[in-house]
Protein backbone atom coordinates (compact mmCIF):
# COMPACT_ATOMS: atom_id res chain seq x y z
CA UNK A 1 0.00 0.00 0.00
CA UNK A 2 0.93 3.54 -0.31
CA UNK A 3 1.19 6.72 1.96
CA UNK A 4 -2.02 8.05 0.89
CA UNK A 5 -3.82 4.28 1.22
CA UNK A 6 -2.06 4.22 5.05
CA UNK A 7 -3.75 7.76 5.93
CA UNK A 8 -6.78 7.17 4.84
CA UNK A 9 -6.84 3.60 6.71
CA UNK A 10 -5.88 5.26 9.87
CA UNK A 11 -8.62 7.90 9.28
CA UNK A 12 -11.65 5.50 9.06
CA UNK A 13 -10.56 3.60 11.99
CA UNK A 14 -10.04 6.61 13.91
CA UNK A 15 -13.30 8.00 12.66
CA UNK A 16 -15.31 4.59 13.35
CA UNK A 17 -13.91 4.25 17.17
CA UNK A 18 -14.91 8.12 17.34
CA UNK A 19 -18.65 7.46 16.56
CA UNK A 20 -18.60 3.93 17.71
CA UNK A 21 -18.08 6.05 21.55
CA UNK A 22 -20.06 8.83 20.60
CA UNK A 23 -23.15 6.24 19.90
CA UNK A 24 -22.37 4.01 23.41
CA UNK A 25 -22.36 7.17 25.29
CA UNK A 26 -25.25 8.14 23.41
CA UNK A 27 -24.09 11.77 22.75
CA UNK A 28 -24.36 14.00 19.83
CA UNK A 29 -21.60 16.26 19.33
Amino acid sequence: MNFIQVIFLITAAALLVYLFFVLMKGEEL
